[in-house]
């Protein structure tokens, strides 16, 4: 039998998580990064998101556990730190940027 309980708390959970991807420039940040690590100043001159909105937007990745980051001296490295993150990016790729690579 379904615990109707679990799957709502598991549903709120979800829909926050699916938050932090739905906007543009997190799955720029998120697609940029793919699997490999970035630094932060790597990550504005690849999508051309101004500083301050990238800090924001990588804050709000990092608060739903979406990134990672390490600090090496003064400059901050990002990396997709959910292993469900690289399966969504990778569907999302295949379903919408592999239509653009073959246009």
């Amino acid at each position: 039998m379904i615990d109707m309980q679990a799957m709502e708390s598991q549903a709120q959970e979800v829909a926050g998580f699916l938050k932090g991807l739905a906007n543009t420039h997190r799955l720029l940040i998120l697609c940029r990064l793919g699997a490999d690590e970035k630094s932060v100043t790597q990550l504005i001159e690849e999508t051309g998101i101004a500083q301050t909105s990238m800090s924001q937007h990588l804050a709000k990745l990092r608060d739903e556990g979406i990134v990672s980051y390490r600090r090496d001296h003064r400059t901050l490295y990002y990396k997709v730190s959910n292993p469900a993150i690289r399966d969504i990016m990778e569907v999302l790729y295949d379903h919408f940027c592999g239509k653009i690579d073959n246009d």
